[in-house]
């Protein structure tokens, strides 16, 4: 594929959207080091604007809109928080945003995105038919696409939480990031080697819904059918054409992890780091604990964390045995 995702785009990205997110913290979290075997910092993007990473990449995109696409509209699908994010995008720039959202998304996701003064439209069917939905939706009515994880200028927008952790912390020998769509890794992948390539840059999938895992094993993007997780944040069937090259370019290693480490992982953020994150957030966490990646105590390992936006109910719900 042609390569047109830089570091130098994360950065003009940077300065665009510097005004209205929050640089979040990196927290030297040592509390967690005996349990993950590594020195670890937590980069928690619950604290970003309406809750997740996703603002960066929706602010990255809507500040580029023309006039004439601002007065049609933006539109996207998501589970959530993305949904939320082009909200708060739409109300920023003053142009209208209409997302496609699943059907049992998050009631707390749906309400926040519609607090922001988005059209909402719960869509029960499949992920390709709810993309298909929203193709019909352009055609009739002129919206700009602002997709989560395909677009050069969102992931852009979401590598520049590299940007902040390699100023904030010049030693970090390796970044773990969860994996949805892939637009989060690829922005990340993106920054990070092309400014500092020999930091480590690992993916990180549920067991359940491992579409790029098995793509890489298969070499070309797959469509994997995905059960039931905690970690539905990041619980996607389809690979991104897009974000496949970028994560197969500069993507060291990939990984799975299965339900009851990333539980755990969710329980030491909110025992020990006192941090309120969904499931999505906690995959990294669960990989290293469960052994699929590989880390040792001088390590300087920071796991991003996607985000937070859960109700109380679910929350709870995931310590439950399974």
């Amino acid at each position: 594929m042609e390569i047109t995702l830089t570091a130098s785009d994360v950065q003009a990205a940077r300065d665009r959207i510097r005004p209205h997110i929050r640089h979040t913290p990196l927290i030297r979290a040592d509390q967690l080091d005996p349990r993950l075997g590594c020195r670890v910092h937590l980069k928690p993007e619950m604290l970003q604007v309406t809750g997740s990473f996703k603002a960066r990449g929706a602010l990255s995109k809507a500040l580029l809109l023309r006039s004439e696409e601002k007065a049609r509209g933006m539109i996207a699908s998501s589970s959530g928080n993305h949904a939320q994010a082009l909200a708060y995008a739409g109300r920023l720039i003053g142009a209208r945003a209409v997302l496609v959202v699943p059907h049992d998304a998050p009631s707390v996701k749906v309400e926040r995105t519609r607090a922001l003064g988005a059209e909402v439209i719960l869509f029960e069917g499949s992920q390709a038919a709810r993309w298909a939905h929203v193709d019909e939706l352009i055609a009739q009515r002129g919206y700009t696409m602002v997709h989560a994880s395909e677009d050069p200028a969102v992931m852009a927008g979401q590598g520049t939480i590299a940007l902040e952790v390699l100023e904030d912390a010049p030693g970090i020998d390796t970044i773990v990031v969860p994996l949805g769509g892939g637009g989060l890794l690829s922005g990340i992948a993106a920054a990070v080697k092309g400014l500092a390539p020999q930091v480590r840059v690992v993916g990180v999938e549920p067991a359940l819904a491992p579409k790029y895992y098995v793509s890489r094993q298969q070499g070309r993007p797959v469509r994997v059918p995905a059960g039931p997780s905690i970690a539905d944040g990041v619980k996607e069937e389809m690979t991104g054409a897009n974000a496949y090259g970028y994560i197969d370019r500069w993507v060291d290693e990939l990984v799975v992890v299965d339900e009851p480490y990333i539980q755990e992982g969710l329980r030491l953020l909110a025992e020990d780091a006192k941090l309120f994150a969904e499931g999505a957030a906690a995959v990294g966490l669960g990989a290293v604990l469960s052994g699929r990646i590989q880390v040792r105590p001088e390590s300087n390992v920071c796991f991003v964390l996607t985000g937070g936006n859960w109700d109380l109910g679910k929350f709870a719900s995931a310590f439950k045995p399974l």
